[in-house]
């Protein structure tokens, strides 16, 4: 796993960059993301390790992938992910966790996900930019899948897809771990 403080001066440096090349003043950023002004500028500073909700919120404000907010690694035409430096962006004290495996611009934001959730644990998500679609392939386990108030049994082997534009989330109700491979893509934003 890469180390918390090069994540964040990668997180405050994309940032910074990401926005200043889409020419989004601190104002601007704030009010198309829902995140505070004070909280963007500790973030750009490195001064703060912000939640999960807050680097996708700037994320989808600037249109990119959380991959590219956090990606440390600069340059390579073929760029490989070894398995100790994908970047786990949830945890819980059980053991479920999310961890971004890669992501890419394609055209617009892609990424790879590999999800652990314990018995019991779920993982709740705010409504991505419209557009946005999710595939989740349940690896282990089954999948409590809720996609605007409604629940979806999904067993091991299966993929479901979905508009990650309306609210969801992911439950283990079963009495093993559930592990899971999803890919997001969310549409380039508007410039």
């Amino acid at each position: 796993m890469p180390d918390t403080d090069v994540v964040s001066q990668a997180l405050a440096r994309n940032l910074k960059r990401l926005r200043s090349d889409r020419g989004h003043t601190l104002d601007a950023l704030a009010a198309r993301s829902g995140v505070s002004r004070g909280m963007i500028v500790q973030i750009e500073q490195a001064r703060t390790n912000p939640s999960v909700g807050t680097v996708v919120r700037l994320a989808d404000a600037l249109g990119v992938s959380i991959a590219r907010l956090l990606d440390y690694a600069e340059g390579a035409a073929v760029r490989l992910v070894p398995a100790e430096q994908a970047v786990p962006l949830w945890t819980t004290p059980a053991g479920s966790s999310g961890t971004l495996q890669a992501g890419v611009e394609a055209p617009g934001p892609l990424e790879l996900w590999s999800w652990r959730i314990e018995p019991g644990e779920g993982h709740s998500s705010d409504p991505h930019p419209p557009g946005t679609v999710e595939l989740v392939r349940v690896d282990a386990g089954v999948l409590t899948l809720t996609v605007d108030g409604r629940d979806h049994t999904v067993p091991v082997g299966t993929t479901a897809s979905f508009d990650a534009a309306l609210p969801h989330a992911y439950r283990n109700t079963a009495d093993l771990p559930l592990r899971l491979t999803m890919v997001v893509s969310v549409p380039p934003a508007p410039r």
